[in-house]
């Protein structure tokens, strides 16, 4: 529903605390009152950007969290878990308030006061704050009065003027880079090779259930993208059921093949299932779309706000830009994922994931530096795949 056949379920009490939020003069007993100056008020972008302005950026993530997700009702629960996703500054850099300074005279012996930290709103004052903006409202009959939705014409309001908030951060180039990286269809070819690697030698597996090095170094021959294998005692999980054992692009295909299906590993041997088989004999190229969804449901546990992020990329980098002025505009929305940095997560786990599915080009440009822009295959795939929280895949 829309922001008005909302405002049309809520109650005198809900449109007054939203009128008194966007300071509208109007009769507080009259509903129909309440929801046009409600309507005219949210519609001035005037105001609507007023309220963007005082957001915290903790509230930024949630609401950031909440305008590309495909799920449409969420239960108070739901949304306080989402709340503290958002805060992974909290701890370090904490806000710190003045203390006022001691009366003149003789001081008390003592320890010395200290600063006192200035706490965060409780997970559920941050929603009452959205309900009192008119960004979230609860159901209407039955269940569905204790879930809470956002207007669907709002969250398209929302992404435009954030979109414009981020858009006026980017450096974009002048012309095409010298030389730039697309992988194009790469990553569905390579599903093929996997594919008939594993029919053709019926990989061993170790005690751990990983195929050993050697077979490993055969595959990685084969592919048309080259890695190296991790490094041993390398921290590496979180990212896929294999990202420990094998590389970042290879971990990923593994990670597909075995969650559609089309590999099982049989005791002590990596075997091609009849899915697999069937797979293989149709010719098929996986589709960019199904690449990219599996994708965001493997990494969507480690990053949470995966499905945000790789939409503004989408919606950002529609022309080559520098890599340092989007990552300026979107690190505010990363969190560090243990031993991996923003700039890590964003770098490796984001970027170069879309580089390797195709829908992202990375140059080098002389004059601008390091480049990025999404590709038409990108820009198709991302139309439309949205995941929800609960699809992310929880790995064994």
């Amino acid at each position: 529903m829309n922001l008005a056949d909302m405002l049309g379920y809520a109650d005198i009490g809900q449109l007054s605390r939203i009128a008194e939020t966007y300071a509208c003069s109007c009769n507080s007993r009259s509903k129909n009152e309440l929801i046009q100056s409600i309507l005219r008020a949210a519609g001035s972008r005037d105001s609507f950007g007023k309220q963007i302005d005082a957001m915290s950026m903790e509230e930024l993530r949630f609401l950031n969290g909440l305008l590309f997700d495909g799920q449409r009702a969420y239960s108070v629960e739901e949304l306080v878990a989402r709340v503290k996703q958002g805060r992974f500054d909290e701890q370090e850099k904490p806000a710190v308030t003045a203390v006022a300074p001691p009366p003149s005279g003789r001081k008390r012996a003592g320890k010395s006061k200290k600063p006192a930290l200035q706490s965060l709103p409780s997970p559920r004052e941050t929603i009452a704050k959205f309900k009192a903006s008119g960004w979230l409202f609860n159901g209407f009959a039955g269940t569905d009065r204790y879930l809470f939705h956002m207007p669907e014409d709002l969250k398209t309001r929302l992404q435009r003027e954030l979109q414009r908030r981020l858009t006026s951060q980017l450096q974009v180039a002048r012309d095409e880079p010298e030389a730039f990286r697309d992988e194009q269809t790469l990553m569905a070819e390579d599903v093929r090779t996997l594919l008939h690697f594993v029919g053709q030698q019926t990989p061993a597996l170790s005690a751990e259930g990983a195929m050993y090095r050697r077979s490993i170094q055969l595959l990685a021959d084969q592919l048309h993208v080259r890695e190296e294998p991790p490094a041993k005692g390398a921290w590496r999980f979180g990212y896929g059921r294999r990202f420990k054992d094998y590389p970042n692009r290879m971990s990923y295909l593994y990670d597909y093949c075995y969650y559609n299906g089309l590999v099982e590993e049989r005791g002590d041997a990596l075997v091609l299932t009849e899915a697999g088989a069937a797979r293989l004999a149709e010719g098929k190229r996986e589709e960019p779309a199904l690449l990219y969804r599996f994708w965001l449901r493997l990494y969507r546990k480690a990053i949470p706000a995966l499905p945000a992020l790789a939409g503004w990329i989408d919606r950002l980098a529609t022309d080559w830009v520098t890599l340092e002025s989007l990552e300026s505009a979107l690190l505010p929305y990363v969190k560090p994922y243990y031993y991996d940095t923003a700039s890590d997560v964003l770098e490796k786990r984001i970027l170069s994931m879309l580089l390797h599915l195709g829908m992202l080009r990375i140059g080098e440009h002389s004059a601008s530096g390091r480049v990025v822009r999404m590709t038409p295959i990108g820009r198709a795939a991302a139309s439309g795949v949205v995941v929800t929280d609960g699809e992310a895949i929880a790995l064994d």
